[in-house]
């Protein structure tokens, strides 16, 4: 395995408890300061991919190794201590109901013991580069769903984590914003950070050039852009 790399897959299948295999042999290397698009029709994995990376699932055959580590060994600690180094935007955004929309943004540097003035700057910052500055008290359950998902976007790429996983990030705003979005997560990967977001957006996986993982009958096929990137299929 190669110094850095992020993801490693080795035939990784995925089967779910009713019999039906969602995912069939994916072979992937992954690396820092990279950019992937994940594409493929409605139910065609891509969702389960991403929970396989966030080791919200675990593989039903193959081997699946993220920063290094064979995630059908580790603890439950062990699993939430490397979920610390990935940021993820689901549809769902998971948002914290109790918590303000300051309070939640700031969460990923809680946990990582950062000073309080120093989690409030970073959130703010990332809060009025989405537009939310003034909703910094707000609760979650008062935000429109474009809203909840941009404090999803912040809490997610506040901490520069170093993979970020997201499933449609701008299926719920507007082209401006989503177009500023991309921006922010294509600055984070220039930083150093594996990016992989699922889109059903063709303007976007053709603006930016960068590789796009296509998902068909739960198989990979790699789509290159117009530059290269650190991407291997198996």
């Amino acid at each position: 395995m190669d110094q850095g790399e992020i993801v490693f897959m080795d035939r990784v299948s995925l089967r779910y408890q009713e019999g039906l295999s969602v995912l069939k042999g994916l072979s992937l290397r992954l690396f820092p300061r990279s950019f992937h698009f994940l594409t493929g029709s409605s139910g065609a994995g891509k969702s389960s991919l991403l929970r396989l990376l966030y080791l919200g699932l675990r593989p039903t055959a193959g081997t699946l190794k993220i920063f290094g580590t064979d995630v059908q060994h580790v603890s439950m600690r062990e699993a939430s201590l490397l979920r610390r180094r990935v940021g993820v935007v689901f549809q769902d955004f998971n948002l914290i109901e109790h918590l303000s929309v300051l309070e939640n943004v700031m969460l990923p540097l809680k946990v990582r013991q950062e000073s309080p003035a120093a989690r409030q700057e970073q959130a703010r910052e990332l809060l009025s580069w989405v537009g939310l500055e003034e909703y910094v008290d707000t609760l979650p359950q008062r935000l429109s769903g474009g809203q909840r998902q941009r404090v999803a976007i912040a809490r997610a790429v506040v901490g520069r984590p170093d993979l970020l996983l997201a499933d449609e990030p701008t299926g719920n705003v507007d082209d401006k914003m989503a177009r500023k979005l991309f921006h922010l997560f294509d600055g984070l990967h220039k930083m150093g950070t594996c990016v992989v977001l699922a889109t059903h957006s063709r303007h976007f996986v053709d603006l930016f050039p960068y590789p796009e993982l296509h998902l068909e009958n739960g198989r990979l096929t790699p789509h290159l852009g117009k530059e290269e990137s650190p991407l291997e299929i198996l």
